[in-house]
């Protein structure tokens, strides 16, 4: 199963690649390389001939700007493919990006790290997909692993790991040993869901509408899951008005930013309480000491690890860039298989 990640290609001809196919932002790993990539899942289509007009970062920036020919979608959903066709396009486009090559074309064999809760069916269309797009092989390996893994965590020793991965649409939590997932928990809730719940309070208490990118610029810039020693920030937000239709600015607080986003944070909360409750208690002996690593996008939200910290009375710790963790660790697996096999799963056939 590993022969593949044992070739010897050269930096400018390799053709093994990681995926971190998020809901948010994808990011491809090449062996030899490093990370090449890091752009938001986001593609713009031609609303009627649904040609691709832009994928990443410039079809982000036309989210909630498109005029009516063309739109401007997200194919993941909750960690999960929504679009089949729409996200076999962007991952072609941006392999296409990463594995130029002036002699040949690619077919690259492709490590992709997906949330430990999906189903088969959904393995299978992540594994539909990359094959679509151009995959001559495509593996899997659980997100909380891969995480695991990219902070550098002993997961094939027998001591207990624990991780919490915050992504866009889907929250990753397990405890890891002997190159496995003992017990976990995904729930499908993530930083979109904190950002409708900022847009549903700015509609509900302030009566305008904003849309997906300002609802995520109230969120980094004021949003917090634990109250600050320094206090609350205010900032101005600009929206549409629901009763006049005019558009019009509204000062917020972080205060009622962390009030309005409680519902998504506690979901988060529970889970990981529901996770320690499930832990063997060798292992639960083991998180006391160790702690537990925060990873995703999710973990810069200010004050959520006091927030944890404070309901498991658990050290909790935020890895320095929880944002490339998943793909930092598929590429550690690229780079060393042999130390990682057991974490693989391949995408067969049913």
């Amino acid at each position: 199963m590993l022969s593949f990640l044992r070739s010897n290609a050269g930096p400018f001809l390799a053709s093994e690649v990681s995926v971190d196919l998020g809901t948010a932002n994808t990011l491809i790993y090449v062996k030899g390389r490093g990370i090449v990539l890091n752009e938001p899942s986001v593609v713009a289509l031609d609303a009627d001939t649904r040609e691709i007009l832009a994928v990443g970062l410039e079809a982000k920036k036309m989210l909630g700007r498109t005029p009516a020919g063309i739109n401007a979608v997200r194919p993941l959903k909750d960690g999960v493919i929504a679009d089949f066709e729409v996200t076999e396009k962007m991952l072609r486009d941006f392999l296409k990006r990463v594995l130029r090559n002036r002699l040949m074309p690619i077919r690259p064999k492709v490590l992709i790290s997906v949330p430990s809760g999906i189903t088969e069916v959904e393995k299978r269309a992540v594994r539909d997909s990359a094959e679509s797009a151009g995959a001559k092989e495509v593996y899997l390996v659980p997100e909380p692993m891969a995480a695991a893994i990219g902070v550098g965590l002993p997961v094939e020793t027998p001591t207990g790991n624990m991780v919490i991965d915050i992504g866009g649409g889907t929250t990753e939590i397990a405890v890891i040993a002997l190159s496995g997932i003992v017990s976990d928990i995904s729930i499908r809730v993530g930083g979109d869901e904190i950002d409708e719940a900022i847009q549903h309070f700015l509609k509900k208490d302030y009566n305008i509408v904003i849309g997906e990118p300002t609802a995520e610029q109230v969120k980094m810039t004021i949003g917090s899951a634990y109250q600050s020693v320094n206090g609350d920030e205010v900032m101005d937000v600009k929206g549409r008005d629901v009763v006049t239709g005019i558009p019009k600015t509204v000062r917020v607080n972080s205060a009622e930013i962390r009030d309005a986003i409680q519902e998504p944070i506690m979901a988060v909360v529970d889970a990981v309480r529901q996770a320690l409750e499930r832990t063997p208690a060798e292992l639960a002996s083991d998180i006391v000491d160790r702690g537990i690593v925060m990873t995703g996008g999710g973990a810069l939200l200010r004050g959520l690890d006091s927030l944890l910290r404070e309901n498991t009375n658990l050290p909790i710790n935020v890895d320095e860039e929880p944002l490339t963790c998943v793909v930092r660790g598929t590429g550690r697996i690229l780079d060393d298989p042999d130390k990682y096999r057991g974490v693989l799963v391949l995408s067969g056939r049913n």
